[in-house]
């Protein structure tokens, strides 16, 4: 009896339209044309003889085994892609691509400095960054879209491996001439909750920042409304209140050009860790270890 399996690129298309809910958005995605895209799928669907999903003018609706198809079409393309990983890691490391997600509240900071030594030194290697929130880049990074993430701990990866590349001290962000002003450092227990800006839901930076304080209250009062940390010192050179600022922004120049001045908090866990991750078991394993070495001696 002669049977016949999904190929690679019919799983691809319903993984981009189960993502992207839409065949015209998935159809760009995967850089083919909607009519090429839903020829493939309506291929799939006679192939298993099933319905994996359901069409309507308005809307795109999976079914119940349709998501368990996509559940699995995830693992099959992402062991796939590492099979590929294995071939290209046994040749010249550090050559390729290497598709990395980072953090805004890194990748502004960190990689200007990184970047430059990075292609000279490396010039065989094609790095492919994608700017996103912690819990987006995690999801990506499972999903098979990134081959590692740079992001800051302590925060949720799932099954990981992972190699620090420094810690970044947490600092509080408050107009010049504040009367609260000390002379060196603050204590969390001098942070005016009411005056407290932080970043909004999805940056992992604004739970480093009230973990640091330690100090409850500071969660139901503090302000989530910044969507990036430029934002944040804008609204503090304006009087609006104060913030945390990562020690990598500072040192990158953030605070040029305003009012604005930065004391370091005074706390045992007032840092956080950044470092480069990678799906446990990699075939590329060793290779984003030397990844996170030139990272560090940047």
């Amino acid at each position: 009896m002669t049977t016949y399996l999904p190929t690679l690129k019919q799983l691809q298309y319903l993984v981009a339209l189960h993502e992207h809910g839409h065949f015209g958005r998935a159809a760009d995605a995967c850089f083919v044309s909607q009519s090429t895209l839903s020829a493939g799928l309506r291929d799939l669907e006679t192939l298993l003889d099933v319905v994996l999903v359901e069409r309507t003018k308005r809307a795109v609706r999976f079914t119940p085994l349709g998501n368990a198809v996509v559940a699995k079409a995830h693992r099959l393309l992402r062991e796939a892609e590492e099979l590929s990983d294995m071939v290209q890691s046994a040749g010249q490391p550090l050559s390729g691509e290497v598709r990395m997600s980072v953090i805004p509240t890194i990748a502004p900071f960190l990689l200007p400095r990184m970047l430059p030594r990075l292609r000279r030194e490396r010039p065989q290697l094609k790095l492919y960054l994608r700017e996103e929130t912690s819990q987006a880049a995690i999801e990506s990074l499972h999903h098979g879209r990134s081959d590692c993430v740079l992001l800051a701990l302590p925060f949720p990866t799932g099954d990981v491996e992972k190699e620090t590349i420094e810690l970044d001290a947490l600092y509080v962000a408050f107009p010049k001439d504040d009367p609260r002003d000390p002379p060196e450092e603050i204590s969390p227990d001098l942070i005016d909750e009411n005056r407290l800006l932080l970043l909004e839901d999805g940056h992992c930076l604004k739970e480093h920042a009230l973990a640091a304080c330690n100090r409850p209250e500071l969660r139901a009062s503090a302000t989530m409304i910044g969507t990036s940390l430029h934002t944040l010192v804008q609204m503090v050179d304006n009087g609006l209140g104060l913030t945390m600022l990562p020690e990598m922004a500072l040192d990158a120049g953030i605070l040029n050009g305003t009012q604005v001045v930065a004391r370091p908090l005074i706390s045992e866990s007032a840092n956080r860790e950044i470092a480069l991750i990678w799906r446990k078991n990699s075939p590329r394993a060793e290779e984003f270890r030397l990844l996170a070495e030139e990272l560090r001696a940047g």
